[in-house]
């Protein structure tokens, strides 16, 4: 049976202990591995490679603001610089589902924090919802799902 590519606009985040409304977007950082490159003085021709420091690169989530202050209170945590980073950090698990809400994809994100806080910008002759953007910088992208 051909598999069937899952769409990308039905998705909820796992924040811990952090519980947000939809967001209207996730942008998933990508993942890389630096090459090290090696070459031995009696071999000219041929240069090894072997695996790297990894890097992850950040999540930005948007959403439309509501009275809750969880993820803007969250990054203020590491403002404040009043919490170790280890106790900031989060686990983020983002699902993508498909039409019948069911979890078909997941990307576990680990040790996340945020590192970019963008409140809305405001327009008095706009009529769009608000859009508050968070960054969260982390130590490893994964796909479980």
């Amino acid at each position: 049976m051909a598999k069937v590519p899952v769409r990308n606009f039905i998705y909820r985040l796992e924040i811990d202990s952090i519980e947000q409304a939809g967001f209207a977007e996730v942008a998933i950082g990508d993942a890389s591995t630096e090459p090290i490159e090696y070459r031995e003085g009696i071999d000219t021709t041929t240069v090894q490679k072997f695996n790297g420091l990894n890097k992850y690169g950040n999540i930005t989530l948007k959403w439309g603001i509501t009275d809750s202050t969880e993820l803007a209170d969250w990054h203020q945590m590491i403002v404040d610089d009043a919490t170790p980073l280890a106790d900031a950090q989060r686990n983020v698990v983002i699902r993508i589902q498909n039409d019948k809400g069911e979890d078909q994809i997941a990307f576990e994100i680990s040790k996340a924090w945020p590192c970019k806080y963008d409140p809305t910008d405001l327009n008095g002759k706009g009529n769009e919802v608000a859009i508050d953007t968070l960054e969260l910088c982390n130590e490893g992208i994964r796909r479980i799902q």
